[in-house]
């Protein structure tokens, strides 16, 4: 009986910048990286790419709108990306206005509209176990209309953006039902006017949002009064995740309610409708808390981590740091919130107060980016960050080492050549999908070129899917012990030349002996404990086994 073993070997050292590396792959560390593939929009671009982690180009998708802003793909290998619909009525930072989804051959197999002069969707989407797609939504009011609700006249400009979040079932090429709906309008009090709704104690209802907390007159910053930038799911608690760069804070609203119950203040599984269930981040929005007290500021990207992985089911979110007391650096934090069942505890300000685990703390000269960014936890305990203005990505260990860094190289007027400093290739973010996501089941994925000219670093590093061949019934080994703390034996079933390897887990060359026996044995008592490949040699097949070292 035959049987057909695949392996990814990955053959590559520690490289590191020259003079001429400015975009590209600029390093890789033989230290633990998570193996998968990394996706990335570039901003100035309508491309979106997908890169192995030795820099080199394995997919792309081509589409006629910049990104608007994250883009993902799906379990089924579709690429899930949001575009620039050029709105001039909302023109701020993140907007996008179009929904598209995009085979892996490069067909658009839906696009959806969500831009007008009410409304326009921006910054994030996410997509739902049942296939539908919720997503952030601008949604204009008048300066009437927000004065009657409460505003303070002297902070209103001539329209203010509220924003909804809408769940939006695809149909056909371009259609959609939106089958539920959730708005913030709906969910507000205030303390400025008590002839006015939503009139009473801002600080003994924070599951309300106050109307007058940011608000200015200054038409670029009283517009966009909410500027939600990122929407998360968590589908065992069927909640909804979001944050708020101009409240500085996260917030979590139930999406087990009935679009009528989100409107109100009862019903779903909280019981309390669409009010705000847990928020974090700076309790001066809701007058719990000075200065002294906030947490985030401008931050981007909170998600939940998922399940399996380390710190799972907690929260992760990338905090720009843009106006930190004590001065601007950005920090990665990851915070536990007190849940129990669908009920968050309402203790103010609201818990924790501190994070799980925090990258670049009071480091105010590795880490700043002001705006934009993201970042994700891997599933061996490493991160991957994205500084967004810098188009920056790095994956670091759990202890802050940098393992890998790779720097966008397309902007506004093309790509980027090697050697230039490079300038405007804006990033949102960037995700990480492991070699064995569902999605990539099928497909072709073979790192070929770099998107950039040329990059001897990339040159350097090789990523190749070994086929190792037939291997038939008599081409067997025996290897123990395994796992192993002194040696590895082997033992054949003929004495047939051999070529005998012992590849660590970035197919460094450990140990290479060419035999005709019926056995050997391999010293691994200096080595460092981990994961090892033994790869045998046989005319044109190969066999490969994964030992575990103890030492």
């Amino acid at each position: 009986m035959k049987q057909l073993f695949l392996y990814s070997i990955l053959l590559c050292n520690y490289y590191n910048i020259n003079s001429q590396t400015t975009v590209g792959l600029i390093q890789r560390n033989t230290g633990s990286l998570d193996d998968g593939y990394v996706l990335f929009s570039p901003t100035g671009g309508t491309s979106t790419y997908l890169i192995d982690k030795c820099g080199k180009q394995v997919k792309s998708w081509a589409s006629a709108y910049k990104p608007g802003q994250s883009c993902y793909i799906l379990p089924d290998g579709t690429l899930l990306r949001p575009a620039n619909a050029n709105n001039t009525t909302f023109d701020a930072g993140g907007k996008g206005g179009i929904i598209q989804k995009i085979d892996w051959d490069g067909n658009v197999i839906w696009s959806y509209t969500i831009s007008s002069a009410v409304e326009c969707q921006h910054h994030d989407i996410k997509a739902l176990p049942n296939g539908n797609v919720v997503a952030i939504v601008w949604e204009s009011k008048t300066n009437t209309q927000a004065i009657a609700q409460g505003r303070n006249p002297a902070l209103t400009t001539t329209t203010v953006w509220s924003e909804k979040i809408i769940e939006i079932q695809p149909v056909g090429l371009t259609g959609g039902t939106i089958v539920w709906e959730w708005h913030l309008w709906d969910h507000l009090v205030q303390d400025f006017d008590n002839t006015k709704p939503n009139y009473g104690s801002v600080a003994s209802n924070p599951q309300l949002l106050n109307l007058n907390y940011s608000a200015s007159s200054n038409t670029t910053i009283g517009q966009d009064w909410i500027h939600l930038n990122s929407i998360d799911y968590n589908p065992t608690l069927n909640q909804i995740l979001l944050s708020s760069h101009s409240f500085d804070e996260i917030w979590i609203i139930d999406h087990s309610t009935t679009t009528a119950e989100a409107a109100g203040h009862t019903g779903g599984n909280s019981g309390k409708g669409g009010d705000v269930l847990y928020r974090w981040g700076n309790p001066q929005a809701y007058n719990n808390g000075t200065v002294a007290n906030q947490k985030l500021f401008g931050q981007h990207n909170a998600y939940w981590i998922e399940n399996g992985l380390p710190y799972q089911d907690q929260i992760m979110i990338f905090n720009n740091g843009n106006g930190r007391t004590g001065g601007n650096y950005s920090t990665i934090e990851i915070i536990s919130p007190p849940v129990s069942g669908f009920t968050y505890s309402t203790t103010l300000p609201f818990l924790p107060n501190n994070t799980s685990w925090i990258y670049n703390a009071g480091n105010t000269n590795t880490l700043y980016a002001q705006n934009i960014s993201g970042s994700q936890q891997l599933s061996n305990g490493n991160v991957l960050f994205c500084n967004g203005p810098s188009g920056v990505f790095k994956e670091v260990s759990s202890t802050g080492t940098t393992l890998w860094e790779y720097v966008n190289p397309v902007n506004t007027t093309g790509t980027i050549n090697q050697g230039l400093v490079p300038s405007q290739n804006i990033v949102f973010r960037c995700t990480f999908y492991p070699k064995n996501y569902s999605g990539f089941v099928g497909k072709i994925l073979t790192g070929g070129s770099t998107i950039e000219n040329v990059n001897t670093v990339s040159g350097a590093c090789n990523f190749n899917l070994l086929d190792i061949g037939e291997v038939t019934s008599n081409e067997t080994a025996d290897l123990y012990p395994n796992p192993t703390k002194d040696f590895i034996k082997l033992i054949f079933n003929n004495n047939a030349f051999k070529n005998v390897k012992l590849l660590s887990l970035f197919g460094e060359i450990m140990y290479s002996a060419d035999v005709c026996t019926k056995d050997v044995s391999i010293p691994v008592a200096s080595y460092s404990k981990g994961f090892y490949f033994v790869e045998i040699s046989e005319g044109n097949s190969r066999r490969i086994f994964k030992i575990i070292v103890t030492n």
